[in-house]
């Protein structure tokens, strides 16, 4: 009897073991986040579904701050960059792990527009230009949200921003709305609405980093990457838009057919050099407003597949060329360099001041609308 115990509880230990490692989801308390902000409230929101996938996302910039899904042996990954703390968002220097960016992300060449005839000048936070809204662009707002079931049942957070005129120099009172959903199709679901009191651009996108090891310690050169694009637009060597839209064919921007990323990373080519690595806006293949697929990422050593569709004409894929591990990460990781990618689905950069580029003008009594969606699947 004593050996048939013993026994039972060998065995229930090692189950448990067994589960436990199956479901290493690690969570952050809400404490980590709980802090007032210019008299906001910050916190954070946890979203899940019944497989397991989970979302952290705190009010602070609207950020993705962890993102758990499965890999080919039913581990848990947590396939983007963050911080274990308010702090370190506070504190880190690059300010752009996880958040939502806007009211134009991605860069305004020389801050500069014109709507109606009227010039506009916006703030300037880098090498002379606007990026990603300027310095205290929406990454750096308190949010107010609401958690709540969608009609599907499935778990949801709602962020509202009120961007008043002028802010970061843009017209118009901007109503801006964020929905985050974690699908029962192990999907992350963003949706984009925003509406004006008068004629304003805007180009909205989520800047998470995702790393599909589930850890910074290694390289995201070794993911492997299709892009449906057979155009991009050409820059200057600030990462301007010259305005050309450019054939992707016999370059190595190319990603049409899945391509290690780091195979061709360092290729003796203009566009490139100027990146340093890829740091690029794709044209995708598809109709205005149509939802496609606009990339898909692997990584063998996991098996974990994340496919990108949105509604947007365009996607940036940015490969951390600029990464150097000063910040600190989730649980000791490191931002190294080329250990994360971004795939911002987005209109085009500088749209504003091209008029062969879709169109970033909202005028009032019309509603921007963005759909972004990054579906998790495993290969054995």
């Amino acid at each position: 009897m004593k050996k048939t115990a013993l026994l039972i509880l060998i065995m229930t230990v090692l189950l448990t073991a067994c589960n436990s490692k199956k479901n290493n989801v690690q969570l952050f308390p809400e404490s980590n986040f709980d802090t007032t902000l210019v008299n906001q409230k910050v916190t954070l929101y946890t979203l899940k579904n019944e497989n397991g996938m989970t979302a952290q996302i705190t009010n602070y910039g609207a950020r993705l701050v962890d993102l758990w899904v499965a890999d080919k042996n039913g581990d848990f990954k947590d396939v983007v960059w963050g911080f274990e703390s308010i702090k370190g968002y506070l504190t880190a220097t690059d300010l752009f792990a996880g958040p939502v960016v806007g009211r134009y992300g991605n860069r305004i060449g020389k801050g500069q527009f014109s709507l109606d005839g009227k010039p506009y000048q916006l703030t300037l936070n880098n090498n002379g230009n606007q990026l990603h809204g300027g310095a205290g662009g929406f990454f750096t707002k308190v949010w107010n949200a609401r958690q709540f079931k969608n009609e599907k049942g499935e778990d949801a957070l709602e962020l509202t921003y009120l961007s008043a005129a002028g802010e970061e120099g843009y017209p118009g009172n901007l109503n801006v709305k964020v929905i985050y959903s974690i699908t029962k199709e192990n999907e992350l679901a963003i949706n984009y609405e925003a509406t004006t009191d008068s004629t304003t651009i805007i180009n909205l996108t989520s800047h998470a980093y995702f790393n599909l090891h589930g850890t910074t310690s290694q390289s995201t050169n070794s993911h492997i990457l299709s892009i449906n694009a057979d155009k991009y637009t050409p820059t200057d060597s600030l990462l301007i838009p010259t305005g050309e839209i450019a054939d992707l064919t016999s370059t190595p921007l190319d990603f049409r057919k899945p391509t290690v990323i780091g195979d061709r990373i360092n290729t003796d080519f203009l566009a490139i050099k100027y990146g340093k690595g890829y740091d690029h806006n794709f044209v995708l293949i598809k109709k205005a407003g149509e939802i496609t697929q606009a990339a898909e990422v692997y990584e063998p050593a996991t098996g974990i597949v994340m496919k990108v569709t949105t509604d947007q004409p365009a996607i940036q894929f940015y490969s951390g060329n600029f990464m150097d591990g000063v910040d600190k990460g989730k649980r000791g990781d490191k931002h190294n360099y080329r250990c994360g990618i971004a795939l911002e689905t987005q209109n085009y950069p500088d749209a504003p001041n091209h008029a062969n580029f879709p169109t970033s003008v909202l005028k009032a009594g019309e509603t921007y609308k963005h759909l972004c969606v990054y579906k998790f699947e495993v290969k054995k």
